[in-house]
């Protein structure tokens, strides 16, 4: 028998609640009063209006209720979370998928509830990462601006089409669409200018020796009706590029207090300020809430499932993890093996010719968020790449070399040896 780390499984006073949009059931279950051993439970429904939900904190607090476990249910949990949370009570979100009702049992709402109150009061489940207010705040603001900048890139493309539509290849000759060329050529068009050689005048800096080039891809059927629509879109993507640079400002001050770790992150190769302050916003600070770089990693989903039965390991791929986190991370990975320089994209690049390049983006992730395990574990921890050449100099030449020239005496028919580094035929093989 060996000792695990799991603490006392029984609650003696838990509530749980079922949430809905407009109502929740809950269900409190305690000891019973006169026989051991036994239990009692009472079911109640209530809305979910801030006055309900304070009604039902007072009814748990007269119970003794120590612990409240809920389902992470679409967005409804928050409200009940943060306000029961603020009560002075002990919250578990759990995920739906571990606290499923076992089949054969009839499903409603109140069953369900006594259902999650039964688990829960057994150390049945286990609750989920709820990030305290500050890490919040700072997530809300980030996502935000990434869905922002994610509307005004299809609004660009948007307008692209509408070019294209238009018979103007002027993305064909500028590699910045929305550049300070192409700006200047896409405000003259919605403001009526329809001449190709004064519109390729409009060119600036390395632009500048392609006008004639310009002047081709400008010729154009490009009427008021493209136009009107051209500068609907203009707006749109102003507006949005001016939201995105307001949130730029309340996330430089909401990531203030979380500095120097964000200084820490940006150390990454591939990462930056902006990827920084995503991974703080999703991963948070503290990192005594995963037992090891490895569990941050399954946290996240960047590894493969376990799945054995049998006796036989199956292949499961990873699970559905956090769509933001995956995001950044992914960005990161890319940069990185743009980049050509550095571990990472080295590690990118090694897998990608080996597995494609999905594989390499995974493991590269997997590494990204083992760096910042180990950085926001250690205030005064830095960044050291262990540069792109790591993984050729931690080979065997001799024994690679031995492997080369036995692929290819295979092939040839012909015996090879390797003598002080250089590769010798002696003699045709039988």
């Amino acid at each position: 028998m060996e000792e695990v780390d799991e603490q006392e499984l029984h609650v003696e006073r838990v509530a749980a609640l079922d949430l809905g949009k407009a109502v929740l059931e809950a269900c409190v279950r305690v000891p019973h009063e006169s026989r051991p051993g036994r239990r009692m439970q009472e079911v109640r429904t209530y809305p979910t209006t801030t006055v309900a939900l304070l009604q039902m904190a007072d009814w748990s607090r007269v119970w003794g209720v120590t612990r409240v476990v809920m389902e992470s249910t679409s967005d409804y949990w928050k409200g009940a979370y943060y306000l029961l949370e603020a009560a002075g009570f002990e919250c578990w979100l759990v995920n739906a998928r571990d606290v499923k009702n076992v089949p054969g049992r009839a499903k409603t709402d109140k069953l369900d509830v006594v259902w999650l109150a039964k688990v829960a009061e057994r150390g049945m489940c286990r609750p989920s990462l709820v990030q305290p207010r500050p890490i919040r705040e700072l997530r809300n603001l980030t996502r935000y601006r990434r869905s922002l900048i994610r509307d005004r890139t299809r609004e660009m493309q948007r307008a692209e089409k509408l070019l294209e539509d238009a018979q103007i290849k002027l993305s064909s000759v500028v590699s910045e669409l929305f550049g300070v060329t192409g700006r200047l050529i896409l405000d003259a068009l919605v403001a009526g200018q329809r001449d190709p050689r004064v519109l390729a005048q409009l060119a600036k800096g390395r632009l500048r020796p392609k006008i004639t080039q310009l002047q081709e891809a400008l010729r154009w059927f490009f009427t008021d009706h493209h136009g009107a629509i051209l500068a609907m879109m203009l707006s749109n993507i102003d507006r949005l590029t001016a939201q995105i640079a307001a949130l730029d400002t309340m996330v430089e001050q909401a990531i203030t207090p979380f500095a120097h770790q964000a200084q820490q992150l940006a150390q990454i190769t591939g990462a930056g300020p902006i990827a920084a302050q995503e991974i703080i916003a999703e991963v948070g600070v503290d990192m005594a809430r995963f037992p090891s770089a490895a569990h941050l990693v399954s946290w996240a989903k960047f590894c493969p499932q376990t799945h054995e039965s049998a006796g036989k390991k199956k292949n499961k791929g990873r699970a559905k993890g956090n769509p933001w986190l995956a995001a950044t991370l992914g960005d990161i990975a890319a940069t990185a093996a743009r980049s050509g320089a550095g571990f990472l994209g080295a590690r990118h690049r090694r897998i990608a010719r080996r597995r494609g390049p999905q594989k390499a983006i995974v493991a590269t992730g997997n590494c990204v968020l083992t760096i910042v395990y180990h950085l926001l574990s250690d205030r005064t921890a830095q960044f050291h790449d262990l540069g792109a050449d790591y993984f050729t100099t931690r080979i065997d030449r001799n024994r690679r070399a031995r492997s080369l020239a036995a692929a290819l005496q295979a092939v040839t028919g012909q015996k090879i040896t390797i003598r002080d580094g250089q590769a010798i035929i002696e003699a045709q093989a039988a």
